[in-house]
């Protein structure tokens, strides 16, 4: 979602006649799109701040945009007195009133829906692989997490607008599309006539446009995955099979405390049926370990279910208090060096399945989609239908978009192949 936001912010800068510099010191404006999520988070952006402030022009206008700025709200100009701006993940777009009016502060965090999307300017040439919003905010209110308060109660675009954002990106240069939502797979939204869409209407309408070769779609909750969205991995073929379905953790006693309403015979379930729609689906997760009163044997479970679904690509966390959170304030703490112990613990189980399943790959071919030249100029970086990275030589003239790829080697972190077509 960061991603996407950077997009829009540098478009809508472009349309103001800026253009982009890499070098801070040698900038008029500069902008910090942060998240909030874990609190190391939000510290690397002040630190960020402070650094930038010492070398910045005079009259360079300095602000923070997104989660860290709906955080911290007013407080943030106390803790950096050189910020101009502070502005909210649904507030972005005001930016230039802040172009328009150098010397004022602007300040607005409020949640205001969806209006952002019908500020932004449009795209004039899209990514290969461009995001799609569909949908913000989130209800599950997990006992950890900030979203709700950073982002809002769960709101769905409409679907028309949604549409038309992939036919626009078709038409401008993507080949994959990714939706995005804080709750992805509990996008619906219902029109003037009473008929309710949902995401699997999103990707067969995403599908029907001949440019678009690759759909996907995070971050998913399990309890979301309908059974109308599970059949779309047996009758899409563009719809890629990888999705990523965060467990968190594999501990019933966990899983209620997270407030995550399910338990694993029902997370286990979804999988099943996943595999029974897409024999080839591969599923990756979030864990989060040291929640306030995991016990060994509550790890111990998030290890077996690791193994049991064998995950190949997934995201590992120590719990990390948040403001506004319920966990936050929870008894039984786990203390630093524990909390670090099993997290050593878990990544070492987790890229050892992530490095078997790479291995698998050796020897098959693979569909993949052509990401550009790699540091070397040497490499062209593709990336598999799992998401996987694929190193390969940079063959004679201009490569094709997607194309085969024999996967040759393996090691945890990416695939080595030769383009067979």
């Amino acid at each position: 979602m960061n991603v996407y936001d950077g997009w829009r912010i540098a478009a809508m800068l472009d349309a103001h006649g800026m253009t982009k510099t890499d070098d801070a010191a040698d900038a008029d404006i500069i902008i910090l799109n942060t998240c909030a999520v874990r609190a190391k988070a939000t510290d690397k952006v002040y630190s960020a701040l402070g650094r930038i402030r010492l070398g910045k022009k005079p009259d360079a206008i300095m602000g923070i945009v997104g989660c860290v700025a709906r955080e911290s709200g007013a407080d943030a100009f106390k803790r950096v007195p050189d910020l101009n701006f502070v502005l909210g993940p649904q507030s972005y777009h005001k930016l230039p009133e802040i172009l328009e009016n150098p010397d004022m502060r602007l300040f607005n965090i409020e949640l205001s829906g969806l209006e952002k999307f019908d500020e932004m300017p449009k795209l004039e040439k899209s990514p290969l692989v461009t995001y799609i919003p569909i949908q913000e905010g989130c209800n599950h209110c997990c006992t950890y997490c900030i979203v709700p308060y950073t982002r809002g109660r769960e709101i769905s675009r409409n679907f028309i607008d949604c549409v038309r954002d992939v036919e626009l990106a078709a038409k401008t240069g993507a080949v994959e599309i990714c939706f995005l939502g804080q709750n992805v797979n509990g996008y619906k939204y219902i029109d003037e006539n009473g008929h309710t869409y949902r995401l699997s209407d999103l990707i067969k309408s995403a599908a029907k446009f001949d440019a678009i070769k690759r759909i996907r779609f995070t971050s998913s909750y399990p309890t979301e995955m309908t059974n109308d969205l599970i059949d779309m991995f047996a009758t899409e073929e563009k719809l890629l099979p990888f999705l990523n379905m965060p467990i968190q953790s594999g501990s019933p006693d966990v899983l209620k405390r997270m407030n995550r309403p399910y338990d694993l015979n029902q997370y286990m379930d979804i999988v099943h049926k996943l595999k029974l729609a897409r024999p080839d689906i591969q599923i990756s997760s979030d864990f989060i370990v040291g929640f306030p009163g995991e016990t060994d044997d509550d790890f111990d479970q998030t290890l077996q279910i690791a193994r049991t679904v064998k995950y190949i690509n997934s995201y590992s966390f120590k719990y990390s208090p948040r403001p506004h959170t319920a966990a936050a304030i929870m008894p039984n703490q786990i203390p630093e060096n524990i909390k670090s112990k099993r997290l050593t613990t878990l990544d070492a189980e987790l890229n050892e399945i992530q490095r078997a399943f790479n291995e698998s790959c050796v020897g098959k071919t693979l569909q993949c989609l052509c990401e550009g030249p790699d540091k070397t100029g040497r490499h062209l970086v593709y990336r598999t239908p799992y998401m996987q990275q694929c190193i390969v030589a940079k063959p004679d003239g201009d490569p094709k978009q997607i194309c085969n790829i024999e996967i040759t080697a393996a090691n945890k972190a990416s695939l080595r192949g030769k383009i067979i077509d």
